[in-house]
Protein backbone atom coordinates (compact mmCIF):
# COMPACT_ATOMS: atom_id res chain seq x y z
CA UNK A 1 0.00 0.00 0.00
CA UNK A 2 3.10 2.36 0.53
CA UNK A 3 3.03 2.35 -3.13
CA UNK A 4 0.02 4.74 -3.35
CA UNK A 5 2.10 7.65 -1.76
CA UNK A 6 4.90 6.97 -2.98
CA UNK A 7 3.26 6.81 -6.57
CA UNK A 8 1.68 9.87 -6.39
CA UNK A 9 4.34 11.93 -5.31
CA UNK A 10 6.52 9.99 -8.14
CA UNK A 11 4.06 11.27 -10.62
CA UNK A 12 3.92 14.97 -9.38
CA UNK A 13 7.31 15.21 -9.25
CA UNK A 14 7.41 13.53 -12.78
CA UNK A 15 4.77 16.02 -14.43
CA UNK A 16 7.47 19.07 -12.76
CA UNK A 17 10.80 17.28 -14.13
CA UNK A 18 9.33 16.48 -17.88
CA UNK A 19 7.57 19.78 -18.26
CA UNK A 20 10.67 22.10 -17.46
CA UNK A 21 13.16 20.06 -19.11
CA UNK A 22 11.66 18.23 -21.72
CA UNK A 23 8.58 19.94 -22.84
CA UNK A 24 10.39 23.47 -22.33
CA UNK A 25 14.14 22.21 -22.78
CA UNK A 26 13.80 19.80 -25.38
CA UNK A 27 10.50 21.50 -26.84
CA UNK A 28 12.37 25.05 -27.34
CA UNK A 29 14.63 23.39 -30.43
CA UNK A 30 11.83 23.78 -33.82
CA UNK A 31 13.06 20.33 -34.55
CA UNK A 32 12.29 18.44 -31.84
CA UNK A 33 9.60 15.97 -31.41
CA UNK A 34 8.96 17.76 -28.18
CA UNK A 35 8.37 21.51 -30.05
CA UNK A 36 4.60 20.83 -30.02
CA UNK A 37 4.72 21.92 -26.48
CA UNK A 38 6.24 25.61 -26.85
CA UNK A 39 5.42 25.77 -30.15
CA UNK A 40 2.01 25.33 -30.19
CA UNK A 41 0.03 24.55 -27.22
CA UNK A 42 1.88 27.47 -25.75
CA UNK A 43 1.01 29.44 -28.46
CA UNK A 44 -2.53 28.91 -28.67
CA UNK A 45 -2.85 28.94 -25.44
CA UNK A 46 -1.88 32.31 -24.86
CA UNK A 47 -3.32 33.78 -28.15
CA UNK A 48 -6.80 32.45 -26.47
CA UNK A 49 -6.85 33.05 -23.17
CA UNK A 50 -5.93 29.82 -21.88
CA UNK A 51 -7.86 27.68 -24.57
CA UNK A 52 -6.27 25.15 -26.64
CA UNK A 53 -8.51 24.09 -29.23
CA UNK A 54 -6.61 21.02 -30.41
CA UNK A 55 -8.47 19.19 -27.69
CA UNK A 56 -11.40 18.80 -29.60
CA UNK A 57 -9.73 17.84 -32.76
CA UNK A 58 -9.99 13.52 -33.63
CA UNK A 59 -7.39 11.46 -31.87
CA UNK A 60 -5.99 10.58 -35.14
CA UNK A 61 -4.79 13.85 -36.44
CA UNK A 62 -1.37 14.79 -36.24
CA UNK A 63 -1.52 17.91 -33.58
CA UNK A 64 -0.25 18.42 -30.10
CA UNK A 65 -2.69 16.61 -28.30
CA UNK A 66 -1.91 13.25 -30.51
CA UNK A 67 1.87 13.66 -29.18
CA UNK A 68 0.76 14.79 -25.89
CA UNK A 69 -0.85 11.47 -25.46
CA UNK A 70 1.92 9.49 -27.28
CA UNK A 71 4.29 10.42 -24.47
CA UNK A 72 1.67 9.78 -21.64
CA UNK A 73 1.22 5.85 -23.28
CA UNK A 74 4.79 6.25 -23.27
CA UNK A 75 4.62 6.42 -19.38
CA UNK A 76 2.09 3.85 -19.34
CA UNK A 77 3.92 1.04 -21.45
CA UNK A 78 7.15 1.94 -19.42
CA UNK A 79 5.89 1.23 -16.17
CA UNK A 80 4.50 -1.91 -17.24
CA UNK A 81 7.14 -4.37 -15.96
CA UNK A 82 6.66 -3.07 -12.85
CA UNK A 83 3.37 -4.12 -12.02
CA UNK A 84 4.21 -7.72 -10.64
CA UNK A 85 6.70 -6.10 -7.86
CA UNK A 86 5.22 -3.27 -7.16
CA UNK A 87 1.51 -3.66 -8.55
CA UNK A 88 0.16 -0.42 -6.19
CA UNK A 89 2.71 1.88 -7.57
CA UNK A 90 2.46 0.84 -11.14
CA UNK A 91 -1.55 1.16 -10.61
CA UNK A 92 -0.81 4.92 -9.13
CA UNK A 93 1.42 5.79 -11.87
CA UNK A 94 -1.35 4.60 -14.67
CA UNK A 95 -4.20 6.32 -12.78
CA UNK A 96 -2.02 9.31 -12.52
CA UNK A 97 -0.96 9.34 -16.06
CA UNK A 98 -4.97 9.15 -17.15
CA UNK A 99 -5.93 11.91 -14.78
CA UNK A 100 -3.21 14.26 -15.88
CA UNK A 101 -4.76 13.78 -19.42
CA UNK A 102 -8.08 14.34 -18.48
CA UNK A 103 -7.25 17.41 -16.16
CA UNK A 104 -4.69 19.10 -18.55
CA UNK A 105 -7.40 18.75 -21.39
CA UNK A 106 -10.40 20.19 -19.43
CA UNK A 107 -7.71 23.10 -18.15
CA UNK A 108 -7.23 23.99 -21.62
CA UNK A 109 -10.94 23.72 -22.73
CA UNK A 110 -12.50 25.72 -20.33
CA UNK A 111 -10.25 28.28 -18.85
CA UNK A 112 -11.80 29.31 -15.80
CA UNK A 113 -12.08 26.13 -14.23
CA UNK A 114 -8.54 26.16 -14.42
CA UNK A 115 -8.35 29.55 -12.49
CA UNK A 116 -10.49 28.77 -10.21
CA UNK A 117 -9.09 24.79 -10.01
CA UNK A 118 -5.72 24.65 -11.62
CA UNK A 119 -4.50 28.51 -10.32
CA UNK A 120 -0.85 27.29 -10.81
CA UNK A 121 -1.13 25.54 -14.33
CA UNK A 122 -3.19 28.97 -15.47
CA UNK A 123 0.08 30.98 -14.19
CA UNK A 124 1.91 28.55 -16.20
CA UNK A 125 0.35 29.86 -19.26
CA UNK A 126 -1.35 33.26 -18.53
CA UNK A 127 1.41 34.57 -16.50
CA UNK A 128 4.49 36.62 -16.71
CA UNK A 129 6.72 33.60 -16.88
CA UNK A 130 5.91 30.71 -18.50
CA UNK A 131 9.09 28.85 -17.49
CA UNK A 132 7.92 28.60 -13.82
CA UNK A 133 4.61 26.44 -12.42
CA UNK A 134 5.50 22.80 -14.21
CA UNK A 135 3.12 20.74 -12.10
CA UNK A 136 -0.19 20.16 -13.80
CA UNK A 137 -2.23 18.33 -11.46
CA UNK A 138 -1.23 19.66 -7.95
CA UNK A 139 1.87 22.20 -7.22
CA UNK A 140 3.79 19.93 -4.92
CA UNK A 141 6.78 19.65 -6.43
CA UNK A 142 6.52 23.59 -7.58
CA UNK A 143 6.00 24.17 -3.97
CA UNK A 144 8.75 22.26 -2.54
CA UNK A 145 11.15 23.35 -5.54
CA UNK A 146 10.53 26.42 -5.46
CA UNK A 147 9.27 27.32 -8.56
CA UNK A 148 5.66 28.14 -7.92
CA UNK A 149 5.05 31.82 -8.95
CA UNK A 150 1.83 32.89 -8.55
CA UNK A 151 0.65 35.28 -10.91
CA UNK A 152 -2.98 35.63 -12.58
CA UNK A 153 -4.68 32.79 -11.43
CA UNK A 154 -4.77 33.32 -7.93
CA UNK A 155 -5.99 37.00 -8.84
CA UNK A 156 -9.71 38.11 -8.80
CA UNK A 157 -11.55 38.23 -12.43
CA UNK A 158 -11.51 41.96 -11.86
CA UNK A 159 -7.36 42.66 -12.00
CA UNK A 160 -7.20 39.12 -13.95
CA UNK A 161 -8.37 41.12 -17.04
CA UNK A 162 -6.28 44.32 -16.28
CA UNK A 163 -3.44 42.01 -16.32
CA UNK A 164 -3.77 40.15 -19.21
CA UNK A 165 -4.41 43.16 -21.26
CA UNK A 166 -1.05 43.90 -20.15
CA UNK A 167 0.87 40.59 -20.45
CA UNK A 168 2.46 40.54 -24.13
CA UNK A 169 2.22 37.60 -26.26
CA UNK A 170 5.08 35.15 -26.36
CA UNK A 171 5.26 35.54 -29.95
CA UNK A 172 4.53 38.82 -30.07
CA UNK A 173 7.43 39.24 -27.33
CA UNK A 174 9.85 37.23 -29.75
CA UNK A 175 10.21 34.78 -26.57
CA UNK A 176 9.15 31.89 -28.89
CA UNK A 177 11.03 30.78 -32.06
CA UNK A 178 9.62 31.09 -35.41
CA UNK A 179 7.96 28.05 -36.67
CA UNK A 180 9.82 28.87 -40.24
CA UNK A 181 12.89 28.27 -38.27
Amino acid sequence: MIGIPLGLAYCNFGEWFLHKYVLHGLGKNPKSFWSFHWHEHHQKSRRNQMVDDQYTHPRWRQTARTREMLGLAAVVVGHLPLLPWAPFFTATVWYSTVRYYFVHRRAHLDSEWARVHLPWHYDHHMGRDQNANWCVTHPLFDLLLGTRKEFVGAQPPARLAKEQAAVPSPVDSGTMHSLAS
